[in-house]
C-alpha cells in the first residue's frame, strides 16, 4: 500500500491571500500547501480520501489520472471544493465512481451536489457521475475493510479511516475513546495538527502529540498545518519517528511496518 499526500494545508491554503508572513513567503517549497487530500494506492486501485479545492492541479502534479472510489471524512468546503473535477475521472474510466460518506457528510453532499447523483448524462466527463454510499460501521473496499473512525470538529463528526495498517485522520479536535482504541497499532498515523496555540475545533501540535503517544504508532505525520507553523520549526519539535507532511509526498505503507 502506497498513500500520496496531496494536501497538507488547511482551509486558506498557503499561501494565504493577502499574506507576507515568513510562512506564506517561505522559499522552502514544503511551505507551499493546498488543502488536504490524499490518495491510496493498492491492488492497482486508487482510493481518493476528500476532494480538495485544488484537485485538479493536485492530480496534475501527482499524475494521478485514475480514482476508483473516493472517501469523504466530512463536508467542509476545502475538503469539498473540487469536486466537480471527479467528472474527470469518470470520463478517463467510463463508469460511475462510488463515494462513501457518513449520515452527514452524506446528507450533505446529497443536498450540495444532487446533480452528480442522478440524472446520468449519455456520456462520461460533462458532469460527476457517481453512486453515494453512507456506512455506519466498517465495509468491504475492492477486498479491503474500510473502518469509518468518528471524530468531533466543532459541531460536526468528522470520519478518519483505518484500512489495515494505515489509520488517516483530519480536521479533528476531540477524538472519543472507542476511536482512540481503532488508532492503536497503526503502523502509519496521519494526523492533523493546525499550529502551536489552541484551537476552538482543530488539535493544536502539542494536543496532536499527546494522541500519537497514546496510540503509539510506528510512524506519523501532521496534516492541515496553517500559516503559523513553518514546516521546519514543526519539525525542530517532533520526536524522531513523527514528521510533517508536504505535498507531493509518498509513503509506503506495510503490515509488517518496514
Amino acid at each position: 500500500m502506497r498513500l500520496t499526500f496531496l494536501g497538507t494545508g488547511t482551509s486558506n491554503g498557503i499561501p494565504i491571500i493577502g499574506c507576507h508572513c515568513p510562512v506564506c513567503t517561505s522559499d522552502d517549497p514544503r511551505d507551499r500547501r493546498s488543502r488536504t487530500s490524499a490518495v491510496i494506492h493498492h491492488n492497482d486501485r486508487n482510493i481518493l480520501i476528500d476532494t480538495a479545492t485544488e484537485l485538479r492541479i493536485q492530480a496534475i502534479n501527482a499524475g494521478l489520472d485514475q480514482v476508483d472510489a473516493v472517501l469523504f471524512t466530512h463536508a467542509h468546503a476545502d475538503h469539498v471544493g473540487g469536486f466537480d473535477d471527479l467528472r474527470r475521472f469518470n470520463e478517463i474510466g467510463q463508469q460511475n465512481l462510488p463515494v462513501y460518506a457518513g449520515p452527514e457528510t452524506a446528507r450533505n453532499l446529497s443536498e450540495r451536489f444532487g446533480y452528480a447523483f442522478e440524472h446520468h448524462f449519455p456520456f462520461y466527463g460533462g458532469k460527476p457521475d457517481l453512486d453515494l454510499i453512507e456506512f455506519d460501521g466498517p465495509f468491504d473496499l475492492f477486498g479491503d475493510i474500510v473502518t469509518p473512525i468518528p471524530v468531533t470538529h466543532g459541531n460536526w463528526t468528522v470520519h478518519g479511516f483505518r484500512i489495515g495498517s494505515l489509520a488517516y485522520l483530519t480536521d479533528a479536535k476531540h477524538i472519543p475513546d472507542s476511536s482512540i482504541d481503532l488508532l492503536r497499532n497503526a503502523d502509519v498515523l496521519v494526523l492533523n495538527a493546525l499550529r502551536e496555540r489552541s484551537h476552538p475545533t482543530h488539535l493544536s501540535l502539542a494536543e496532536a502529540l499527546e494522541v500519537i503517544a497514546e496510540v503509539k504508532p510506528k510512524r506519523a505525520y501532521l496534516v492541515h498545518l496553517a500559516h503559523e507553523l513553518s514546516h521546519q520549526v514543526a519539525t525542530d519539535q517532533l520526536p524522531s519517528h513523527v514528521s510533517v507532511a508536504w505535498d507531493g509526498l509518498s509513503i509506503d505503507v506495510t503490515a509488517s511496518g518496514e
